[in-house]
This record gives structure tokens, sequence and C-alpha cells, in this order.
């Protein structure tokens, strides 16, 4: 739920920023065990494959191993993030510098949490025995469960997106949208 008094916007960008950041803190955990020769492919199960493509560097879909494709989002996400004209650091009603969010921020904002979320799916369904070794579910866990409400609450992620994980979703008493 949106807090009273909150710009919808602004509200999404910090959310954004910090999902971004416990992914990479996550993913940072596993990293010995996701490499070229155990994920070859950025996938999620056996059913779900991920090509990366930002639009700029890499226009046509590339097939790529899960700790390519992850380190390639990981950067283009931070340049998003420092992009001052898609997320402005100046913002809010009680600065007189404010600068306002673009018209293309909502779908920008919507693609960096639609491939996060294959992080997370990639870890589940491909590292989740290293998780549990490192004694981390309850993080990953609470971690996710805050994502999938979030992302939900905003209408931020299709819901075909987010098939790799129905189940787990579902488990964690996730709202159906």
């Amino acid at each position: 739920m949106l807090p009273e008094g909150e710009d919808l916007n602004e509200w999404i960008a910090v959310n954004t920023v910090d999902f971004f950041n416990q992914i990479n803190m996550l993913y940072g955990t596993i990293t010995e065990f996701c490499t070229e020769i155990s994920c070859a492919v950025m996938s999620a199960g056996p059913r779900y494959e991920y090509h990366w493509a930002d639009g700029t560097n890499i226009k046509k879909p590339i097939k790529c191993s899960a700790p390519k494709y992850i380190d390639y989002l990981m950067t283009w996400v931070q340049d998003q993030l420092d992009d001052e004209t898609l997320f402005p650091s100046k913002i809010g009603k009680y600065s007189s510098q404010s600068v306002p969010f673009p018209k293309n921020f909502m779908s920008v904002a919507k693609t960096i949490l639609k491939r996060l979320f294959r992080v997370y799916a990639h870890i589940y369904h491909q590292h989740f025995d290293s998780v549990m070794q490192l004694q981390e579910e309850a993080h990953l866990n609470t971690s996710f469960k805050h994502f999938i409400f979030f992302v939900q609450e905003f209408n931020l992620i299709d819901r075909r997106e987010l098939a790799p994980l129905q189940d787990l979703i579902e488990k964690l008493g996730s709202k159906d949208r």
C-alpha cells in the first residue's frame, strides 16, 4: 500500500533500489555455485530460459550463462539507477530543486523488477540447496515475499512472468491477483 502523502513514482523508485541491493547481496552469497559450467544457461528450471538484451549494447536477445546474464543485468540496472533522468535523486515535495520522474519511469521500473524476479527464480530453481547449506533460506524467503507483495500490490510484473515461482508464491501466502 502506498503510504499516505507519498508519490507513487518515488515509492517505486526507493523500493526498486532496495530490491536491487537485496538481490545483489543474496546472489553474491551463491556466486561460487553459479558458474559458467554449472549454469551454462540462464534458467529457472527446465521450462524457463532467459536470453539477454538491453536494447542498447545488445539489441538482439542472446543466450548466455546465468553468471553472464546476471552480470549484464546488474550492470544494466546500476546504469538505470545512476541515470538522473530516469531515477532523479532530487525528489520530494519539500525539495526546492525537485526533478520530476520521466514519462517512461514506470515502464523502466517494471522492466527492472521483471528482470530482478528472474534472479530470484534462478536462485530458487538452481541453487536452493546451496542457500540451505548456507542457512540463508529465511533471508531469501523474507526478501522474496516482500518483493512479491510489492510487485503485486502495484501491478509491476505481468502474472505470466511469475509462472516459474507460482507454487512458491502461493505457499508464501501472496495475494492472488
